[in-house]
């Protein structure tokens, strides 16, 4: 089992950690310990580089199998099982995730306390989120609203909670998740992660975000489609204000 370092502190740069194993023909490595987030949730995986004994080992992906996380380096030669070594994050490109992913909660949880429909699923990229939307007579202007919405939660300076439930607090909260995802994947688990923007919405996630929604700055829209009665998708981008 991997201890992910952030699901806690999705801030934390920097850790050292233990090798646990190494699989030479994939160049995998499994640490006892990682920062880097692995793909999933529709959020791509850090990169970043692994320092051991002198030498820098490219982190090119990270992916989640179980409990344990494993990295995909351009090199595993020098590494053993027991090296300790020093992850370091691509910050720049995780932060950028981090924000994306705020704003598609920001953008959901509007969507569901309008309670006239729902955002089906996101993709967040390095500049831009993809979110996907189920709900009538959805059109441009429509979602113009959604985001000026939106902007009105980021202008409130908001701050944003990690928080661990054990399961009898978590069943007490109403929609705490709200897709079929991840109502069976309540029934399985025993803790809880939340993200708590404050005084705005109450969610259950797994992916990394800011600590406040002032740092989003400005949400902009980039891209309309209508692919359906049931499916209109739009692209975000965040701008500085």
């Amino acid at each position: 089992m991997t201890e992910k370092l952030y699901l806690k502190d999705s801030y934390l740069k920097e850790f050292e950690a233990k090798v646990v194993s190494l699989n030479e023909s994939e160049k995998l490595v499994e640490l006892d310990k990682t920062a880097f987030y692995p793909t999933g949730g529709g959020q791509p995986s850090d990169t970043g580089i692994i320092e051991f004994d002198g030498r820098s080992y490219e982190v090119l992906d990270v992916s989640k199998s179980g409990d344990k996380v494993f990295h995909k380096v351009s090199d595993i030669s020098g590494l053993s099982e027991g090296s300790i070594i020093k992850g370091k994050v691509d910050w720049d490109k995780r932060y950028q995730h981090m924000k994306y992913h705020t704003a598609l909660h920001i953008i959901d949880g509007v969507v569901f306390h309008d309670g006239n429909g729902s955002m089906t699923g996101g993709q967040i990229y390095d500049d831009r989120a993809r979110a996907d939307f189920d709900i009538p007579g959805l059109d441009k202007d429509k979602v113009l609203k959604i985001l000026e919405k939106s902007q009105e939660v980021i202008d409130k300076s908001l701050p944003i909670k990690v928080k661990f439930l054990t399961k009898e607090e978590a069943l007490k909260v109403p929609e705490l998740a709200r897709t079929e995802p991840g109502k069976e994947l309540m029934k399985k688990l025993d803790t809880f992660r939340v993200i708590d923007i404050e005084g705005f919405d109450f969610q259950l996630d797994g992916g990394t975000h800011v600590k406040n929604t002032s740092e989003l700055g400005k949400i902009e829209l980039s891209k309309y489609e209508n692919k359906g009665s049931h499916n209109k998708r739009i692209e975000i981008t965040l701008k500085e204000k």
